[in-house]
């Protein structure tokens, strides 16, 4: 289970430290720095910021996952997000002077901005920041081909560390001050009105934690790398199947899959299952009311720890502003 009071013994060689607080629970050893989302395919701005503004929505989408139900300390994440897409019909004001204005268009609608709050904590460590996003949308023929810059700022915090001996040096060095960490994003997204491929790379500068005096500067963040897709088969005028995928990795980690397959009845309601690589199996379910989202994840593993679990928990609402025409007819638009 999760360490939220870790004893470690003085004579531990500082890299060991370093490398329990990488990872901060001795079950995610394997897993990633960045959290795990499992509805992704619902806000794919999470993990791409060329996805901003990609649809032509005004959207505010609210994320909160709890994993490994029943365990003290386990990792849990809270996003809220924004994305929008400025359009062709909007303007500026620009003159050169404050009697003398004249109105002038925005640049045909291409531009997409997004940010979002986010709230990560695992074990003994805590994330807590915000990240905005800049993103281009290219038309081609009826598709749209997307590119997105993103930069990240949050505060990294340790807590709740004991040792065997009172004296410990890693103690006085500082390791409980809070630590500002900047890092940098970028993504490429394709859509169209039958499937969609992005790949992304989060944490390009691989920032360091200056955690201490000169100890533990070793410890850094690593790049994780994205690649998504998926293919929406129409059945027929009520009924859509979608299988989808994702494939995750870091510099430093071993890779990781998602195969999933999602089924729609009337664009209102929808089902499906995930399968992670990693051993664990994911229930999704949804429902759209009007211009809002409701979306749930249950993902059970296969791990031992899965008998001290209630499992992990995921919810989203989301709520979409903007044009209610057939899904994609937003490319006409700009």
């Amino acid at each position: 289970m999760c360490l939220s009071k870790t004893y470690i013994s003085g004579f531990m060689r500082r890299n060991l430290f370093i490398l329990f607080i990488s990872f901060a629970c001795i079950y995610t050893l394997k897993a990633q720095q960045l959290p795990l989302y499992n509805q992704y395919m619902l806000n794919g701005y999470l993990v791409n910021p060329a996805v901003a503004g990609s649809d032509g929505y005004t959207t505010f989408s609210l994320t909160a996952r709890s994993q490994w139900l029943g365990i003290p300390n386990a990792p849990n994440t809270q996003v809220f997000s924004f994305q929008t897409r400025v359009l062709k019909r909007s303007f500026i004001v620009k003159g050169n002077s404050v009697k003398r204005k004249s109105f002038k268009p925005s640049r045909s609608g291409r531009i997409g901005l997004g940010a979002y709050v986010f709230n990560d904590m695992n074990g003994a460590m805590s994330r807590t920041g915000v990240h905005a996003s800049y993103a281009y949308h290219i038309r081609i023929r009826e598709d749209q081909l997307s590119f997105g810059l993103g930069g990240t700022a949050y505060q990294f915090h340790i807590q709740d560390l004991s040792f065997f001996e009172e004296n410990e040096p890693l103690l006085s060095e500082g390791i409980y001050q809070p630590v500002f960490v900047p890092d940098a994003d970028f993504g490429i997204y394709y859509l169209s009105y039958k499937y969609y491929a992005g790949i992304s790379v989060k944490n390009v500068l691989q920032s360091y934690l200056k955690l201490g005096n000169t100890s533990l500067d070793g410890y850094r963040l690593y790049r994780h790398y994205y690649v998504t897709g998926g293919y929406r088969f129409e059945i027929n005028s009520r009924f859509a199947l979608e299988p989808s995928g994702m494939f995750r990795m870091s510099t430093q980690l071993s890779p990781q899959m998602d195969f999933n397959v999602k089924a729609y009845f009337m664009e209102n309601i929808w089902a499906g299952l995930s399968f992670r690589t990693n051993g664990s199996l994911v229930s999704l379910f949804g429902v759209k009311v009007d211009r809002y989202y409701f979306g749930y994840a249950f993902d059970m593993g296969f791990s031992s720890i899965m008998k001290r679990t209630f499992g992990s928990h995921e919810f989203m609402l989301s709520v979409k502003l903007g044009d209610n025409a057939r899904r994609y007819r937003w490319i006409e638009r700009y």
